[in-house]
């Protein structure tokens, strides 16, 4: 399995289309835990966002804010923009860091790729006709675009910060697979070094420069976002422990209460209670 495969299998994509068809006015947007994308087809489109970021799209397009940037998406009636908009949000334990490492506003004409045209083509092509199972299909065909374009800007290595900057660099994406092929595994400091072909001190600098976190804690994310995974599937907490590298539940339970603020079974119940709500 490829690096990127390995993040992408850490993170949850949940995309939720809530407009599709021909904007007519002022749409604002934002200021909640989910970042947007916003894909016009056809017309003119105008984004502001609220800190002075202002893009006009007059040709096939996609924007994509990942975090909660508060914006509006404008619209005249002559201007017929036709366009799908999606919630999205990135559930993984280092979320916050996922999100801070890529830009605030990614702004990308369809055409400068041709796996993203295709992509798009199809969540258009859904999005414009009414069939049966349409909303579940753009969902999933949103989570698929979003993909495409994680995909581009790694790489056009246009990142310089975070996890997917670090995916761009040779050595620290062997780091990097190594720590999500086994989470598990006791990894010090020399060990990680060695495979970057670093010294200790320069790795470790250049590790937490590049990717926003030390080595450690870039592992206790990993672990704690795979834990989640195997407590949604009834695992029991001392046998999860074990699976990403603690010997007994506590130790876990501890790792938890520090990054979350809830032992694994409060963050459980948590979860369900959510999903009980929807």
């Amino acid at each position: 399995m490829d690096e990127l495969s390995h993040i992408l299998n850490a993170i949850s994509i949940n995309a939720d289309v809530f407009f599709s068809g021909n904007l007519c006015g002022v749409q604002a947007l934002g200021g909640t835990k989910t970042g947007h994308m916003h894909m016009l087809k056809s017309g003119v489109l105008t984004v502001l966002t609220n800190d002075g970021h202002k893009v006009v799209l007059n040709k096939p397009s996609v924007i994509y804010i990942p975090g909660p940037t508060l914006h509006r998406i404008i619209s005249h009636e002559s201007h017929n923009a036709n366009l799908v908009c999606a919630a999205i949000s990135l559930d993984s334990a280092n979320q916050e860091q996922l999100v801070n490492a890529l830009p605030q506003f990614m702004y990308f004409p369809i055409a400068s790729s041709e796996a993203i045209g295709k992509a798009a083509q199809w969540l258009f092509k859904e999005a414009f006709e009414d069939q049966k199972g349409r909303q579940t299909m753009l969902d999933k065909l949103t989570d698929i675009f979003l993909l495409q374009v994680l995909r581009h800007v790694i790489s056009e290595g246009t990142l310089s910060y975070g996890v997917m900057a670090g995916l761009s660099h040779p050595k620290l994406s062997r780091v990097i697979r190594a720590i999500h092929e086994h989470p598990q595994k006791q990894w010090s400091l020399e060990m990680l070094a060695d495979l970057a072909a670093m010294s200790r001190s320069k790795f470790a600098s250049f590790f937490k420069e590049t990717v926003g976190q030390t080595p450690n804690d870039y592992i206790v994310d990993i672990r704690i976002a795979i834990a989640q995974d195997l407590l949604k599937l009834d695992k029991s907490v001392n046998l999860v422990a074990n699976e990403v590298g603690y010997e007994h539940g506590s130790a876990l339970a501890r790792v938890f209460r520090k990054k979350l603020g809830l032992s694994p079974r409060e963050w459980l119940q948590k979860l369900r209670n959510r999903g009980e709500g929807n």
